[in-house]
């Protein structure tokens, strides 16, 4: 059964890291959903994470080689690019370590969770509507006054809900930038944001990962990690061409959903 388990939650990973609906809102759901201890699957949730950030190396394997050779020979577009995402990272970096404890505590609050995901997709819709987007020539371009606040945006998604990628995207597009943009800046910002959580998380609870556990990682990392890659090709199709609100409505039905499943259970 534990691996029956790990598969879904690895399922879960794939298909919500990189859209804007909360990986670890909806984890937490379907532990609840399915009647798993919360406690015990909270550190794999977040241990699983490293499949899924794999999958967006292997899709974008050019980008990532350009820019290692661009840095070589210390090109300016490719020093651009690794200084606007480490400025986008430092952020949550700070504030993680700040407050990691209080950051914990909410994992296990999935009434937050259901109310999270219906203000972020009220807050996806405004956003849609009113945000008026320039052409950006890609992460490079992206100014560094704009990285750092989208760094700070993202520092809303540590409230389990909230999504990292939604409040990225949505950030950036509220400072002016385009839509593709904003979807590759989110997706590059994941390689060290959700990198350092797992290692963070990983190391304080250290005592209680047994080796079966790390055997159950790797089935979920690997499952998160073929999964996400068919749904970042889908998304970026999706995106292109109804845009985010697909993604705004769901969130707030099932936020909904969840809400009136965990007050009348």
């Amino acid at each position: 059964m534990d691996f029956i388990t790990a598969i879904i939650l690895g399922i879960v990973e794939g298909i919500t890291e990189f859209l804007p609906v909360s990986s670890t809102g909806h984890l937490i759901l379907a532990t609840e959903l399915l009647g798993y201890d919360a406690r015990r699957w909270a550190v794999f949730n977040i241990a699983i994470q490293p499949g899924a950030i794999l999958a967006i190396v292997v899709l974008y394997w050019r980008t990532f080689l350009a820019v290692a050779k661009g840095l070589i020979s210390w090109e300016a577009n490719s020093v651009a690019f690794v200084r606007n995402l480490l400025l986008a990272f430092f952020p949550a970096v700070i504030l993680g370590l700040a407050f990691g404890d209080q950051i914990d505590a909410l994992l296990e609050n999935a009434v937050v969770v259901a109310w999270a995901l219906i203000v972020g997709g009220v807050a996806i819709l405004i956003v849609e509507r009113l945000a008026k987007t320039d052409n950006v020539l890609g992460i490079s371009g992206v100014s560094i006054a704009q990285s750092i606040k989208i760094g700070l945006v993202q520092c809303i998604a540590m409230i389990p809900g909230v999504s990292r990628s939604g409040a990225t995207i949505m950030g950036a597009m509220s400072l002016g930038i385009d839509r593709r943009t904003a979807a590759d800046f989110s997706f590059f910002l994941a390689l060290p944001t959700l990198s350092g959580a797992t290692v963070l998380q990983l190391y304080k609870h250290r005592d209680m990962v047994t080796a079966g556990d790390v055997q159950l990682i790797a089935v979920g990392a690997l499952v998160s990690f073929v999964v996400a890659l068919i749904v970042v090709k889908a998304f970026m199709a999706v995106v292109t061409r109804y845009g985010f609100g697909p993604f705004a409505w769901y969130r707030i039905i099932a936020g909904s959903a969840a809400l009136i499943w965990l007050k009348t259970r």
